[in-house]
């Protein structure tokens, strides 16, 4: 089932090529969305796929290199379209 997640991480994940690991892969599982950073030090996803397939790109995260994960908040998020897999510039 399609559906949209907002996903926000919390820990050492700014300022280490996060956004664009993010990025990677999602578009490598085929997902749709955007990524950008907050001013509150967090990185906020919103993501559009198969529930599957985000669980997938959840754990991808984790291996991202340098960043540090200490939290990942999952919310539901109205069904949203987008094309391709994008970093979101401030």
């Amino acid at each position: 089932m399609m559906k949209t997640v907002e996903i926000l991480f919390s820990g050492k994940v700014q300022k280490v090529g996060f956004r664009a690991c993010v990025r990677n892969a999602g578009a490598n599982l085929g997902l749709a969305g955007e990524v950008e950073n907050l001013t509150d030090g967090r990185v906020r996803a919103l993501v559009t796929g198969d529930d599957v397939i985000i669980e997938k790109f959840l754990s991808m995260t984790y291996s991202c290199p340098r960043a540090i994960i200490r939290n990942i908040e999952i919310n539901e998020y109205v069904p949203t379209e987008f094309i391709g897999f994008n970093v979101k510039r401030e």
